[in-house]
């Protein structure tokens, strides 16, 4: 698999509701990222929902905006929606949506991705997004 993008992400803001069958987490993100086309930044809005009804597996979804400057010093954005389950034990896998204004890229819309998201340290966690 070929690396697509790399997302260093730095958690700012733990919510959770613990209901009667279940509960809900948000969790405020903002960091950096890498591509093909440049670098840049996880513009402010970014959040990961978790939720986890009794006796079933923590599903998260994540959404975020990238905002980068080309090699050639043009701007680009990139929408991402990243969509997982919890499965104790195994590395935690997703299955990215994206949407891009960077021609470039937009081979990243039709293609089938695969997100892993492991620690990055501390209040970091790493979004790796492969291709094929």
């Amino acid at each position: 698999m070929q690396e697509a993008l790399l997302i260093d992400v730095i958690l700012d803001q733990i919510e959770t509701v613990k209901g009667a069958i279940g509960e809900a987490t948000m969790i405020f993100f903002h960091g950096t990222f890498s591509c093909e086309a440049g670098t840049g930044r996880v513009l402010p809005g970014g959040v990961d929902t978790q939720i986890q009804k009794q006796g079933e597996k923590r599903r998260l979804s994540a959404r975020y905006i990238l905002e980068g400057t080309c090699k050639d010093g043009g701007l680009f954005r990139i929408f991402v929606e990243n969509n997982g389950v919890c499965k104790e034990g195994l590395p935690l896998t997703t299955c990215p949506v994206i949407y891009t204004d960077r021609e470039e890229l937009q081979w990243m819309e039709r293609e089938k991705l695969t997100g892993v998201v492991e620690s990055g340290g501390e209040n970091e966690v790493l979004i790796r997004i492969y291709r094929g």
